[in-house]
């Protein structure tokens, strides 16, 4: 594929050129000024078409496509991260499919607590559940260069648009702007690896003579991978104790995994009549990523040893050295939305549909399952997961004269039915099966990871149905409210109604204060009601490996160890705050309150004796000959969140030029309130309460003056508690507060060409070492939510006509 990356950047180049030559350079265009930034029109959080951002009833941020441009990482979460303090997106390498599919959380809530549309519609779930329960949208799964904007709705809004909006809203608005826009980018991390290209264009035409277009995105992205690894020390014992064979330094790699991506995106708006158009949109991505697993010690792990069943094997023919598998998934994420809006009667109209799906494959490879010896290959299909959602809306509105407002009120109606259908594939039978050298002690299944075996493949699936109202009262030109109201029926747990009100008065021209209250609640899925997992870990202090299952909550051993089917996470959101504009200086301060009962974890850790090892062996799991703990996910506890956003910005004219400069903070307090777990719980409190900063913060200042403009954003993140379970040990350290600082310089060559340079994290900070996990030669911790690679240089060659 490197080919491929010449070729695109080939192509790239000859389009810059064609116009370079066609057109005479021109000074840069100026940025927009404050005004018209909080004069943008937003469609999150409100089913009014005239609403800006500066008069919502609840905190909106607008991420623009050029602030999206300024940072450098590929993937949405890491922009939203740079640019929105109150959320956060971990880097977890070594960690299942979650090195690939990261979880991003919004005021320090669950990943899957923020609900994601593309265009105003509902985006699929990710097929890959994270470590405690959370199933989200895989946002690295959308391109950036098809995306006009990103709106955040900062406030609980299940009564608006159904499950999963406890913590907020992102709304990925997509482009419908004709020509072209394209980019090539390179860059490397000082440590001198983790290169990465980077390539994306955007170009839509005009359909017909009354406003249609076609707008389509491409980006393909290849990094290398990175490694902050230390060697282990056992490593280090192993090759002084056998001199003869070459031990790898080091023996496993603790960084990003190596990645190659396509992401792509197609808008389309089609007049049909005066009063009727059609629309569509679709999103396309495939990615190919690749990471390391722990590396196996020869002297003490069980694979090496020797049975009568294999005579003259032994794993040390095939890996003397040891092994480090390489686990890896292929995954293709797709969706397709369409449907027809206009107006008639006095109500504008919209029907549509949408489909998605996410598949992941997953393999590894440099492994084994030992209890086959010779027979067992050392790559694996170790089988698929795949979400796959249908939805269908219609929504009706209209104003509604009524003699006590100050102008026409809003009436919004709304039908949805929605499908989702969690599907689990089984591996080959290597990846699972039991072979003759079990009884020996030589582990079954692929070494890792085992894979999916028949008895957990299946296909199960949720409906729901619902009907909501929204109200929108301008009592006067400064004092509106809005309400909302949402009916829901689930397949698998019944009925729920949630409300919202929310108000704001402007007080004075230019300030005003705002408020909400609202219920609101996130569903079970088929996939966490469903999914059974075999995965491996290391013991820090043994250094030996640990095999742990997590069941389905409804299986029978669940049941029997105390497991009940899953309750919705239902939630009680409170919010109010000030919001001002003035002379150029624009800004708001939101406090939150927010109370979830019943929130998803996994169970404590169950030993596994030789009762219920006899149980999980005839039940089919996979590896059950070798594990030592099960567990499940269960409604464990009651949090209370509370905290506070603030946003200051200023744009305007100076030094000859433009300029403009943005500070926010966030302070997040997450308590629990309520658990029905012991032990293992007490990690798991850590972790909601202190696993993610307390406090955030950012500040940004550029500047533009003829074809010259700059950017400098200071980004800081406050203390953080690490806490893990692993074997009998429990890891926890407390990780102080670090500031990571970006630069870049751009030129404007023509009025179509643009170079930027630049460097974040410009002077290459990385945060305190993971000295509670040394001995796996983990330098920094991988739940670290900054990057921990140090500093990264690029340059980036655009163009626009």
């Amino acid at each position: 594929m490197k080919l491929l990356s010449t070729v695109a950047w080939g192509v790239l180049a000859l389009a810059i050129s064609s116009q370079v030559q066609a057109r005479e350079a021109a000074p840069a265009a100026a940025p927009e000024t404050a005004e018209t930034q909080v004069d943008t029109i937003v469609v999150t959080g409100t089913r009014r078409v005239d609403r800006t951002a500066f008069e919502s009833t609840a905190p909106v941020d607008v991420v623009s496509q050029e602030a999206l441009k300024s940072i450098v990482s590929d993937e949405i979460m890491d922009k939203l991260a740079a640019t929105t303090p109150s959320f956060n997106v971990q880097r977890l390498p070594a960690a299942d499919g979650q090195a690939f599919v990261r979880p991003a959380t919004l005021r320090g809530l669950s990943p899957d607590q923020t609900l994601v549309l593309v265009n105003g519609k509902r985006r699929h779930r990710s097929a890959v559940l994270g470590g405690r329960g959370q199933q989200g949208v895989d946002l690295a799964a959308l391109g950036t260069s098809g995306i006009d904007r990103i709106e955040v709705l900062r406030d609980g809004a299940s009564a608006q648009y159904g499950s999963d909006a406890i913590a907020g809203v992102i709304n990925i608005i997509l482009s419908d702007k004709t020509g072209f826009d394209g980019y090539a980018q390179t860059g490397r991390y000082y440590a001198g690896d983790g290169q990465k290209t980077e390539v994306g264009a955007r170009y839509g035409v005009k359909l017909g003579d009354k406003g249609g277009v076609l707008v389509g995105a491409i980006d393909y992205t290849n990094a290398d991978a990175t490694s902050r690894t230390r060697q282990r020390p056992d490593a280090i014992a192993f090759q002084a104790a056998n001199p003869g064979i070459k031990v790898p330094n080091p023996v496993q790699r603790w960084g990003q995994p190596d990645r190659e991506v396509w992401r792509g995106s197609l808008n389309l708006t089609l007049p049909i009549t005066d009063a009727v158009e059609a629309y569509g949109f679709a999103t396309y991505s495939d990615l190919h990523g690749v990471t390391d697993f722990n590396w196996r010690n020869p002297s003490n792990d069980t694979s090496y040893k020797t049975s009568p069943v294999f005579p003259g094997w032994s794993l040390n023919q095939l890996y003397p050295a040891g092994f480090s598998p390489k686990f890896g998934q292929d995954e293709t994420n797709a969706s397709v939305n369409g449907g027809v809006r206009g107006d008639a009667l006095g109500w504008a109209w919209d029907l549509s549909a949408g489909w998605g799906r996410d598949k992941v494959d997953y393999f590894l490879k440099n492994s084994i399952n030992a209890s086959f010896g010779p027979q067992s290959p050392t790559r694996f299909d170790d089988g698929s997961l795949i979400q796959q959602e249908e939805t269908a809306n219609f929504d009706v509105s209209r104003p509604l004269d009524l003699p006590t407002l100050a102008k026409p009120a809003n009436l919004a109606l709304g039908l949805e039915a929605r499908k989702e259908t969690y599907k689990i594939e089984a591996g080959d039978r290597y990846s699972w099966d039991v072979g003759p050298g079990a009884p020996a002690g030589l582990p079954s299944g692929s070494n890792g990871f085992p894979g999916y075996a028949p008895s957990q493949a299946g296909s199960w699936n949720q409906t729901s149905y619902a009907a909501y109202g929204d109200l929108d009262l301008p009592f006067s030109e400064r004092f509106d409210v809005d309400l909302a109201v949402r009916h829901e029926h689930f397949s698998e747990f019944g009925d729920t109604t949630d409300g919202k009100v929310a108000a704001r008065w402007e007080f004075a021209p230019g300030f005003a204060f705002r408020g909400a209250a609202s219920t609101g609640f996130r569903a079970p899925t088929a996939g966490q009601i469903n999914n059974t997992r075999t995965s491996q870990g290391l013991n820090t202090t043994t250094l030996l490996l640990f095999t742990s299952g997590r069941l389905s909550p409804v299986n029978p051993i669940s049941v029997a160890l105390g497991g009940k089917p899953l309750k919705p996470e239902t939630s009680r959101n409170y919010s109010f705050g000030f919001v001002f504009r003035h002379e150029g200086v624009t800004g708001s301060i939101d406090y939150y309150h927010i109370d979830v009962d019943d929130r998803f974890a996994v169970s404590p850790n169950f030993p596994v004796s030789s009762d219920l090892r006899a149980q999980l062996v005839a039940a089919g799991i996979p590896g059950a000959d070798s594990l030592t703990t099960v567990s499940y996910f269960t409604n464990s506890f009651d949090t209370t969140t509370q905290g506070v956003d603030a946003v200051v910005s200023w744009r305007g004219a100076f030094w000859g030029g433009h300029g403009g400069l943005t500070a926010a903070w966030n302070w997040n307090d997450t308590q629990v309130t309520r658990s029905k777990a012991t032990e293992v719980s007490r990690l798991a409190r850590i972790n909601i309460q202190d696993g993610l900063p307390e406090h955030a913060a950012n500040l940004s200042f550029d500047y533009a003056r003829g074809p010259i403009s700059g950017l400098v954003r200071v980004r800081w993140s406050g203390r953080w508690t690490d806490a893990q379970q692993n074997g009998a040990a429990d890891l926890i350290q407390t990780f102080g507060a670090k500031t990571l600082v970006d630069l870049s310089v751009s030129a404007q060559l023509t009025s179509a060409l643009k170079l930027t340079v630049g460097a974040e994290n410009l002077f290459d900070t990385y945060p305190d070492e993971a000295t509670f996990q040394a001995s796996r030669g983990l330098i920094y911790s991988r739940n670290a939510p900054y990057d921990t690679d140090g500093g990264l240089w690029y340059a980036r060659l655009s163009a626009k006509f």
